[in-house]
C-alpha cells in the first residue's frame, strides 16, 4: 500500500478513495462492456470477459494519464484520477439534464425534423456540460483546472472577447 500511495503522491488517506472509485467505474464499465456481447448471461463467460475488458480499459487508461500528465501539469498524480471522474460524471450529468429539459422545451422528434431536433438537443448538451463541467470539477476539488480548461475551450469556438 506504501508503494501505492507513493506512485500516486497521495498524502491523505482520504485520497486514496479516488483511486478506489476509478477502479470501480473501471469495473462496472468492463462489466456492461462484457454484457453487450455476451448476452447470454453465462455469469462465468461474462466474467472472463469483464476482466479481460478491465486489463484493457486499465492499460490504456494509464497510458493515457502519462500522456495528459506532461500536457496538463497538474500537482499530483491523484489529481488526474480526479480529473478523469470529473470528466465521466458530466458526460452522463449532462445527458441526464438536458433529456427531460428539452421534453419541457416541447422539442421533439415529431414536431421538427430529425435534423433539426438532433442539432438542437447537441446545442442544449453542450450548453449543460459546460456549466457542469465547472460544478463538478469543484465539488471534485478541481475547480481551477476546469475555469481554465473552460475558459480555454469557449476561447477556440470564438467567445474570445467576453472571457478577457
Amino acid at each position: 500500500m506504501k508503494k501505492f500511495k507513493e506512485h500516486w503522491e497521495i498524502h491523505k488517506n482520504w485520497q486514496l478513495i479516488l483511486p478506489v472509485v476509478g477502479l470501480l467505474a473501471l469495473g462496472y464499465s468492463s462489466y456492461k462492456l462484457s454484457n453487450i456481447f455476451l448476452k447470454d448471461n453465462n455469469i462465468i463467460f461474462t466474467l472472463l470477459l469483464s476482466g479481460v475488458f478491465f486489463f484493457i480499459l486499465l492499460k490504456l487508461t494509464l497510458f493515457i494519464f502519462n500522456k495528459l500528465e506532461k500536457k496538463w501539469h497538474v500537482t499530483y498524480k491523484w489529481e488526474m484520477i480526479s480529473i478523469f471522474l470529473v470528466f465521466a460524471t458530466t458526460g452522463s450529468s449532462s445527458v441526464f439534464i438536458s433529456k427531460p429539459l428539452i421534453k419541457l422545451m416541447g422539442i421533439n422528434k415529431e414536431n421538427l425534423p430529425t435534423l433539426a431536433y438532433w442539432i438542437l438537443y447537441i446545442i442544449i448538451g453542450f450548453i449543460f456540460y459546460q456549466i457542469l463541467l465547472v460544478l463538478i470539477g469543484w465539488i471534485f476539488g478541481q475547480y481551477k483546472f476546469f475555469w481554465d480548461f473552460e475558459k480555454k475551450m469557449l476561447r477556440r469556438i470564438g467567445f474570445k472577447r467576453f472571457l478577457d
